[in-house]
């Protein structure tokens, strides 16, 4: 069965930093890219972080670029998604999602995904 866990949200507070996880069962990091995505609560889907192993592709928009890093263990079949210097505003439910390739992500055409963690930054 293909699934898709995360873990690591939780409470912090302005400037500091998170590692959220996101492990695969069912399939291996070569098969697919693995996103994030995060919504707000009345806000819309906003895209994060996308990686593909085998292509040696990352992808950031400008929201989070400098703040966020995506890496991938292949040993633990894990994504991780490294956030620093967090802000109010990245207060999100943020999940974990299976693609094609990052390209399929940016169009949203997603495979399937996790349930989600969440995040929340105090001022």
């Amino acid at each position: 069965e293909v699934q898709l866990v995360e873990s690591g949200g939780g409470l912090v507070q302005a400037g500091g930093s998170l590692r959220l996880s996101c492990v695969a069962y069912g399939f291996t990091l070569d098969d697919y890219a693995i996103g994030w995505f995060r919504q707000a609560p009345g806000k819309g889907r906003e895209e994060i972080s996308c990686i593909m192993r085998n292509f040696n592709t990352t992808y950031y928009p400008d929201s989070v670029k400098g703040r966020f890093t995506i890496s991938s263990d292949d040993a633990k079949n894990t994504v991780y998604l490294q956030m620093d210097n967090l802000k109010p505003e990245d207060t999100a439910n943020y999940y974990c999602v299976g693609a094609f390739t990052c390209s399929y992500y940016q169009l949203g055409d997603l495979e399937f995904w996790g349930q989600g963690t969440q995040v929340t930054v105090s001022s």
